[in-house]
């Protein structure tokens, strides 16, 4: 065993220890960005080690919608981790994860009926990917094995989410030779509020009529692209690619891990376009950011069609499917979010943000900044260097995680006017200096 001397305070050497032993997300052994220690998280608050006090403008990657350490889902927690924490969910069901299941069915667009619960956004989209397959297999229709995307879509890092993300912007470029080879239609290039015009559709149309025969789902995330580039493209196109999946006998699936529950303006983003896909993925949000859990839903047809095949059942079936800790907060959540009146504090969320944003593009480094619900976006000219602007952030008193040319923010909802106010100063601040 090595080891470790522990030198200068409790904090240096934490973080010594950290960069010793943990491999963080898309982080370099060999070349560490610095990790901040949170010792405490309060409303919108991050306390670090140090002293000092960040707002944070990530909502822990888009997920912690309610803020940090809220009473109400302290007590969902509570009150269930004295009953149980986890049970199998093979041959076993529980009241969390019924009224889930019932709740999500409810409040998501009309058809989807049925819910398959599991532990985060990637493998409902792996669930999601599946359930197509396994539904055309069902059918006779084996040939139907190829997928159609979009570019600059993101969907997830493990193998089949990787399949469907944009290979050239979505990260995952180097996996090429090895993950399986879909079909990808142009981004989106019409805006959520501009003036419609067909062509926008057209190079989608032509592929999916093609490929009809070998096409057993559209993946996509509606209205709003998110780590492929934090776009956001026209209802009009979401509602034309359903009336194309329809025509041509191609089942639709919507990514909405990032958007689901209120970020962009509407509960779903499918909502926007008043569209309902056959299979749904949800995530991120789902428990306030409290702990991991996702869901995948579908209609009645595609789980029919999947349990009426040669399998008879859904071939998977997750450890820690609907845990019952997660599956209460989840509950408590989404019942917190809906007892408020989330859509108007979504637009004074999206007023303020359009407000303090719009003196960024007098930048020289600032191409555009774009605001849609709770998303603020800063597209700059040429690409940040993480390492050293997140330093600067941090001495601003804001946490935001930038990548590629994108410094944007997703703050949590109960973020107020003056807090917002803050986090863009903060960002202007450092911006200006670039």
């Amino acid at each position: 065993m090595n080891s470790i001397t522990a030198v200068g305070s409790h904090e240096s050497s934490l973080l010594n220890k950290d960069q010793q032993f943990v491999w963080h997300p898309y982080s370099s052994l060999t070349a560490p960005i610095p990790a901040y220690e949170v010792v405490s998280a309060q409303g919108v608050n991050l306390h670090l080690a140090d002293g000092t006090v960040l707002i944070d403008g990530m909502a822990s990657w888009w997920c912690a919608i309610h803020g940090y350490n809220h009473p109400v889902l302290n007590d969902a927690a509570k009150n269930q981790i004295d009953k149980m924490s986890h049970v199998m969910f093979g041959g076993i069901t529980h009241a969390p994860a019924v009224n889930l299941c019932e709740k999500l069915v409810q409040i998501t667009p009309q058809g989807l009926d049925k819910v398959f619960l599991s532990d985060s956004g990637s493998v409902a989209v792996e669930v999601a990917i599946k359930m197509a397959f396994q539904y055309w297999i069902s059918k006779g229709q084996s040939n139907k094995n190829k997928l159609l995307s979009l570019r600059n879509g993101y969907h997830g890092d493990t193998f089949a989410a990787m399949s469907v993300c944009d290979p050239v912007t979505g990260m995952h470029h180097m996996f090429d030779q090895v993950v399986a080879k879909q079909l990808f239609a142009p981004a989106p290039q019409i805006g959520v509020h501009e003036s419609w015009d067909d062509r926008d559709i057209a190079e989608f149309e032509q592929i999916i009529s093609t490929a009809k025969d070998e096409l057993a789902a559209v993946i996509l995330e509606p209205i709003v692209q998110g780590a492929g580039g934090m776009r956001f493209y026209s209802p009009h196109y979401l509602k034309a690619v359903r009336t194309l999946c329809d025509q041509h006998n191609v089942l639709l699936i919507a990514d909405e891990i990032a958007t689901g529950f209120g970020r962009s303006g509407k509960l779903f983003a499918c909502d926007w376009a008043q569209i309902s896909p056959d299979i749904m993925c949800l995530g991120k949000a789902i428990t306030g950011g409290y702990m991991t859990l996702a869901a995948t839903l579908c209609s009645e047809e595609v789980s029919r069609g999947i349990c009426e095949g040669e399998a008879g059942c859904f071939m998977h079936g997750p450890t820690f499917m609907g845990n019952p800790l997660a599956c209460s907060v989840a509950n408590a959540s989404i019942d917190l979010l809906l007892s408020s009146d989330w859509q108007a504090n979504i637009r004074r969320i999206e007023t303020t943000l359009e407000h303090h944003l719009a003196r960024f593009v007098t930048l020289d480094t600032v191409a555009e900044t774009r605001v849609l619900g709770a998303i603020g976006v800063i597209e700059m000219h040429s690409p940040v260097n993480l390492a050293e602007i997140q330093q600067h952030f941090v001495a601003e008193g804001v946490w935001v995680r930038p990548f590629g040319k994108l410094v944007y923010v997703m703050p949590p909802y109960i973020s107020t006017d003056a807090e917002l106010g803050a986090l863009i100063a903060g960002i202007y601040s450092v911006l200006c200096k670039l």
